[in-house]
């Protein structure tokens, strides 16, 4: 008998609340999915033991829950969180809203993917006019009440944040007080009677006195800050899908802030800017989670409590052993000290640069944390880009104008601007800048994202500006309290120097160095950990990597970070030198094959150099040389002016030149005569590049011993015909000359190559896959003008991705698995690769190894991405 499926259960019996504590655990770190990142490892340090003060979490399907039913919750919630709020109560001793001894609760997101800063947090909550005289009525009481009227105020009641600091700021002012320290009760009285007026004003309504108000008022607000701006931005440049949804994680409030016996901290088990394996993080006495963070009081470093805690300190550094030894990774971690107790707030996997990142692994790996396997899958790929941009050369004059903290390591050279708005408008237009703010916060990460780097004079190594950079792989400098930053003057003044928007500035997020204007930079060597991971992610990878490269430092560049060879050669670059591009243009206007092969004797010595020259570099890799490949009109100028200098050095008539570019205009060149079209239209063109071709490889085995490993690429075939008579020509070439070594290939770029591969394949001894005009001939997109509605269509959920950035696996990447299929069948051995921007994507690259192919091809700075990536590929695809 087949058994009843089970009835799905209503929303009333559907668990949707957590517990976590000491008696009751009902989650661990296996899910994220659900209770989010912060949740899951709540309940998991509760599981192992560590002291983390109880609570419960309202998981991810609620955060689904609500926004599919207009912000309303789920039936049965309430009763739910109640009996979660209870076992919070039994643990702690006292219960939620008793006016004689009150139990404060905390509201905080946790998706499942980190995202520092970008929604909410309301601490206090369960304080009112009766409650705070049950806290104790004292400083500490009304410093309490404050924050979560300020809090409250803000993320639930949207009473300008800006409100509260000047409320204050004046009374700081009035009263010659120079931090919140040193604010007595009866001036926090005084503020919360302030702040509620402010509330009353503002709203219109008095600040809520029920705490179970309050409670499901900042629950509400915390699923509400996943759609605001700055969580959409952040889940955009980090690639997190919108329906992960939110947890909310309700805690017991214990306090930081209750004297000198106390205190707050944020601490990393190892360096997230280097990675050495040393404890890293700052704390502050006397305070609240936020102020760390914030950036307002200079915190202490974490060996600053060897002598002030120590015996706190022993405890936290057992804790941080214990977690990584657990967990297998750095792990970023927040705690609070309250009287001398420790309490483990969060742990989560540590964000770090990209030099840190490798180091933690390779160390890992000897310390026996971890295997390689986990070394090579542990690194994100696209991260290396931190490790491939030019740093400052020691010997290069400076002015240094200032020092901060070295937050986020590598240098950037821009023009200052004090506007988040600015810095991503001068960005659009193509100018660096360097984002100036005195702190930042969770609002100013779109112009985080588009300055090449970010400077604050306030905030310590852990601030927001400092996390978020390091995250992003931006060079930051932070707290560099020399600086005086006036937004609303616009300027930034440092020992009596005064700079302005659009004056330029260096900033060396690995010394904390401000200098003035632009410095010499040195470009980065791979070596150390680098160079031991990527030995690892080599042994285990199957996929060949090249690169795209037709110039020497091109070719240099590649052959330096490690390429196996070049996948793509696109000769019409070499067409574009100053110093060949008249004879160019002369042979695109000759009026007979006379006049054209006589302009083609004057290019092909210098196409030969080339080839030598790149033939050189790779020593017997395998080079790809496609033949020119764009329509020719794409090598004559356009304006009158330029025009009549061609026709001047040229001894031709100003008129006769333009009828000539006349008649090779073009309606759609990227669909007429171009490619494989040209080279049987104009066949003297290509027979001049084969014949370089062939006496450079020549050249370089008589000069050098090296056998050239050479192929011929023709690009943009669409018939077997095509293939048949460009490859008879290019044989004939051959047979001409003395006897080298070669095969002769095509790149597949449009769709009917795809599905004729079988056939192209009997003359083809390997295809490429040009993925760019693939995907723009599938799709019947132009690259070039798909801007103007790409970003809404992704936006609208019609494209998950840009097509031309990440492979469409549904339709193109299915034309590639038929052209692989096929051609294979024809010929087995067919040598298979990408030479498309797809070449240096990841995720890409994952497909591509799945497809079968044999090698994949990048630009040459994206050759060590392409590496690990294709490492990682082979380990999911065993």
């Amino acid at each position: 008998m087949v058994a009843n499926p089970q009835p799905k259960p209503t929303a009333e019996q559907q668990k949707w609340v957590y517990s976590f504590g000491r008696e009751l655990c009902e989650g661990g770190a296996t899910q994220k999915n659900l209770l989010g990142g912060k949740g899951a490892n709540l309940a998991e340090m509760s599981r192992i033991g560590l002291p983390v003060p109880p609570g419960f979490i309202l998981s991810t399907e609620v955060c689904t829950f609500f926004y599919q039913n207009k912000n309303t919750y789920p039936a049965g919630i309430r009763q739910q969180a109640e009996a979660g709020l209870k076992q919070v109560e039994k643990e702690m001793g006292i219960r939620f809203g008793d006016v004689k001894k009150p139990l404060l609760l905390s509201v905080r997101s946790g998706a499942r993917a980190s995202m520092p800063g970008m929604m909410d947090t309301i601490l206090n909550i369960g304080l009112n006019d009766e409650t705070v005289i049950g806290l104790g009525d004292n400083r500490f009481a009304w410093d309490c009440y404050r924050r979560l009227i300020q809090m409250y105020g803000d993320v639930v009641l949207n009473v300008s944040r800006d409100h509260f600091e000047d409320v204050l700021d004046t009374y700081k002012r009035r009263h010659a007080l120079k931090v919140d320290t040193d604010i007595d009760v009866e001036g926090w009285k005084d503020i919360v009677a302030q702040f509620k007026a402010l509330v009353q004003k503002d709203t219109g309504k008095p600040f809520p006195q029920d705490p179970h108000e309050q409670l499901w008022g900042a629950i509400g607000a915390v699923f509400n800050s996943w759609m605001t701006p700055r969580a959409i931005t952040y889940r955009k440049i980090n690639n997190i899908p919108e329906d992960w949804g939110t947890a909310v994680n309700v805690q017991a409030v214990v306090f930081g802030n209750m004297g000198d016996d106390c205190g707050t901290g944020v601490a990393f088990t190892r360096n997230p800017s280097t990675g050495e394996n040393l404890f890293y993080g700052e704390y502050l006495v006397n305070a609240q989670g936020e102020d760390v963070v914030a950036g307002i009081r200079t915190p202490l470093s974490i060996s600053d409590m060897k002598k002030n805690m120590p015996e706190v300190y022993q405890e936290l550094d057992t804790i941080r052993h214990t977690l990584e030894k657990h967990y297998k990774d750095m792990q970023d971690i927040e705690f609070t000290i309250q009287n001398k107790k420790l309490y483990m707030l969060q742990t989560r996997t540590g964000k770090r640069t990209a030099q840190a990142a490798l180091r933690c692994a390779v160390e890992m790996v000897g310390e026996g944390l971890i295997t390689k396997e986990q070394a090579i899958q542990r690194i994100a790929p696209a991260s290396l880009d931190q490790l491939l941009h030019p740093t400052i050369d020691p010997q290069a004059a400076k002015t240094v104008l200032a020092k901060g903290l070295p937050a986020s390591p590598g240098a950037a050279t821009g023009a200052i601007t004090f506007s988040s708005d600015e810095a991503e408008n001068l960005a659009a237009d193509g100018k660096k800048v360097i984002l100036c703010r005195t702190e930042t916060s969770p609002e100013d990460i779109h112009g985080m994202h588009a300055a090449q780097g970010i400077l604050t004079s306030r905030g310590g190594m852990t601030s927001h500006a400092a996390v978020v950079a390091r995250g992003m792989g931006k060079p930051c400098v932070a707290g560099a309290s020399d600086i005086v930053i006036d937004y609303k003057t616009q300027t930034l003044q440092v020992k009596g120097k005064t700079l302005r928007p659009g004056d330029k500035v260096t900033i060396d997020g690995s010394t904390g160095e401000i200098i003035l204007g632009e410095v010499s930079m040195l470009q980065p060597a791979m070596t150390g950990h680098f160079t031991t991971l990527m030995q690892w992610a080599d042994a285990v990878r199957r996929l060949k990597v090249r690169a795209n490269a037709e110039t020497v430092l091109d070719a240099e560049t590649a052959h330096k970070f490690g390429a196996e060879g070049i996948g793509l050669c696109r000769t019409e670059h070499m067409f574009f030198d100053p110093t060949r591009i008249l004879y160019v243009r002369q042979m695109i206007l000759a009026e007979t094959t006379e006049e054209r092969c006589a302009a083609l004797e004057k290019i092909e010595p210098h196409q030969r150099q080339d080839f030598i020259n790149l033939f050189k570099i790779m020593k017997g890799l395998p080079v790809t040389i496609r033949l020119l490949d764009p329509p020719l009109h794409e090598f004559l100028p356009h304006e009158a002016g330029e025009i009549r200098e061609l026709a001047k050095a040229l001894s031709l008539p100003a008129e006769g030149v333009q009828q000539r570019i006349d008649r090779l205009h073009e309606a759609n060149p990227m669909l007429g005569l171009r490619g494989a079209r040209l080279g049987i239209v104009y066949p003297e063109i290509y027979e001049m590049q084969v014949k370089a071709i062939f006496e450079a490889a020549l050249a370089v085995k008589k000069e050098t011993g090296n056998t050239v490993a050479l192929e011929i690429m023709v690009p943009l075939i669409a018939t077997k015909q095509e293939m048949d008579l460009l490859k008879s020509m290019i044989d004939k070439v051959a047979a001409s000359l003395e006897k080298t070594d070669y095969i002769t290939g095509t790149m597949i770029e449009l769709p009917r190559a795809a599905l004729q591969a079988g056939v192209i394949a009997e003359t083809a001894e390997f295809f490429s896959f040009g993925t760019n005009d693939l995907t723009q001939t599938t799709y019947g997109i132009s690259r070039d003008d798909a801007g103007a509605f790409l970003p809404d269509y992704q936006k609208r959920g019609i494209f998950a991705s840009d097509p031309f950035a990440s492979i469409d696996t549904d339709g193109v990447g299915e034309l590639i698995k038929i052209a692989v299929e096929r051609g294979r069948k024809t010929r087995k051995n067919i040598k298979l690769g990408i030479c498309g921007e797809h070449g240096g994507d990841p995720s890409s690259i994952l497909f591509f190894e799945k497809a079968g192919l044999d090698y994949i091809s990048c630009s040459p700075y994206r050759v060590p991405i392409a590496r690990l990536a294709a490492a990682q590929a082979a380990l999911l695809n065993k």
